[in-house]
């Protein structure tokens, strides 16, 4: 899921201003039983890899941490107003076509958006700690590693060593756009067989129908 601020405002201003909002993730998460699997703070939005354990518990947990911070951060800078560009935007992932696609997207964000040459070092992702790499004393929110990141290896060494050998690789930049667009609509993330599957079980029509007027016999109507 993603949230940005209004108006491309930052949401940011330094480093209290992080942990603040880290600190109320980590214990929302604990309160709706959300596990974190990736995450990452951006000067004016921010973007969240978690499974819920029940339906409503992200659109809890993410509202009151709306709340939360907006309440502290306007107390603090002594303003008033929302801060947030409208709701959040998110979208259901297919776990073994995009899982760890989307944890690279979020994580080697600040690198690619120029804040950073080694994403790694960047203090406000959950990358450090996929690497092995996360400084000493440092209040992290807590991960809970995904199956598919736990299939890269059997020690945590190798899982590091592999999520790294991931990391480095070129990103595709289809798979980008999808993750960009597919989160930014709403629309479900996977391959056909998922969409499927989810049209089943929901009772929705979830495949993107081709743009443009139907044919007349797709429409129903005689020729």
């Amino acid at each position: 899921m993603a949230q940005h601020g209004l108006d491309q405002r930052p949401i940011f201003r330094d480093a209290d201003d992080y942990r603040r909002m880290l600190g109320d993730l980590a214990e929302l998460c604990r309160a709706q039983a959300l596990a974190l699997h990736a995450y990452v703070l951006m000067p004016g939005h921010f973007h969240l890899l978690l499974t819920p354990a029940d339906a409503t518990g992200l659109s809890r947990a993410m509202q009151a941490l709306g709340r939360r911070y907006v309440r502290w951060y306007n107390a603090r800078y002594a303003r008033r107003g929302t801060l947030w560009e409208g709701r959040f935007h998110s979208t259901i992932v297919e776990p073994a076509a995009f899982l760890l696609d989307c944890m690279r997207y979020i994580e080697l964000q600040p690198a690619a958006a120029g804040l950073v040459d080694d994403a790694a070092s960047y203090p406000w992702s959950s990358l450090a700690q996929h690497l092995g790499r996360q400084a000493e004393g440092r209040a992290d929110p807590p991960l809970t590693d995904h199956p598919q990141y736990w299939a890269l290896g059997n020690t945590p060494f190798e899982r590091q060593a592999a999520y790294a050998r991931l990391c480095a690789q070129a990103p595709d930049p289809t798979v980008l756009e999808r993750i960009r667009r597919d989160t930014q609509r709403g629309w479900p993330l996977g391959g056909p067989e998922f969409l499927a599957a989810l049209s089943r079980g929901t009772g929705r029509i979830l495949v993107r129908r081709k743009v443009g007027r139907p044919r007349r016999a797709d429409a129903g109507l005689a020729p």
